[in-house]
């Protein structure tokens, strides 16, 4: 792997080696030709790479220490644009692109997902990784993150694993308006049910503003992309990492991102940029 952007001495020096294989060395910030490029970085210098911010809040003491909440979200695309393949986006993933979707769970404290992913992904809870439990203890964080499932009508599956057994109580997100029994059916599974909307949606920025109160400031989603847009729409996502995968689908596949349009285009900031066999691997956030 390694990093394009932002440019540093180790990414402009001349004659250095590109691609995947061999034993370069350096990482981020560090020595050896082109920034780490010529061998796989470790999970702790992907995890340097795409670490939170740190500002704080004023606010005195209360869940979430008095960070701010910071949304990002992780998606992956071909270069026409599709965000699956065949309903799925494994098809064009890689081992990379896994890899930092690992180490982003594994820094973040709730996971937002659809329901939709959740039926159509399989979905599983986040699980505890040996490699970041010191970080994750140093930082106040759980084991594992926990998964917040965005549903207004409750149609899952509970007898699935992602409900059944994780490390850290599975939460639904509903409208005030989800059905009473499933809303029970859900409690009796042991899911927390947290009402972010009136009527039968969710409010996107009643819903950040819920998780933060339970503590969870550090917020990643995976989408879908009609969650995504959502997202987008409202003006609460903070910040996106988008892997570029060098592949083209054709067809009708949906965009990283659906739904209405926002009226005026909101432009973000790019703040790093990484390359392995092709994939590019991008972090925008709101200026």
């Amino acid at each position: 792997m390694r990093r394009l952007f932002p440019v540093t001495d180790e990414t402009a020096a001349p004659g250095g080696r590109s691609g995947t294989s061999g034993g370069g060395r350096g990482g981020p910030g560090g020595g050896g030709g082109e920034d780490g490029a010529g061998r796989e970085w470790s999970l702790a210098e992907l995890a340097a790479a795409y670490a939170y911010p740190e500002a704080e809040a004023e606010a005195g003491p209360g869940p979430g220490g008095g960070r701010e909440p910071w949304l990002r979200a992780n998606m992956v695309s071909t270069l026409d644009g599709a965000a699956q393949h065949e309903g799925r986006s494994q098809p064009i993933s890689c081992p990379a692109d896994m890899r930092i979707f690992g180490t982003l769970r594994a820094l973040a404290d709730v996971v937002l997902v659809g329901a939709e992913t959740v039926r159509q992904e399989g979905y599983r809870p986040a699980r505890a990784r040996a490699e970041f439990a010191a970080a994750r203890e140093a930082a106040g964080q759980g084991p594992a993150a926990a998964v917040a499932v965005v549903s207004a009508s409750l149609d899952l599956d509970f007898s699935l694993p992602l409900f059944t057994s994780p490390l850290v109580p599975t939460l639904i997100l509903t409208g005030s308006a989800a059905p009473p029994d499933r809303v029970a059916a859900a409690e009796a599974a042991g899911v927390r049910v947290v009402t972010a909307g009136e009527g039968a949606g969710v409010d996107p920025g009643r819903a950040v503003r819920a998780l933060a109160e339970r503590g969870y400031t550090r917020l990643l989603t995976e989408g879908g992309p009609r969650l995504l847009g959502q997202l987008v729409a409202a003006g609460v996502l903070d910040e996106l990492c988008l892997t570029v995968a060098p592949m083209l689908t054709a067809g009708d596949a949906q965009r990283i991102a659906g739904g209405p349009a926002v009226t005026l285009p909101r432009r973000f900031t790019l703040k790093s940029m990484l390359e392995e066999d092709g994939f590019l691997f991008t972090r925008y956030a709101r200026p």
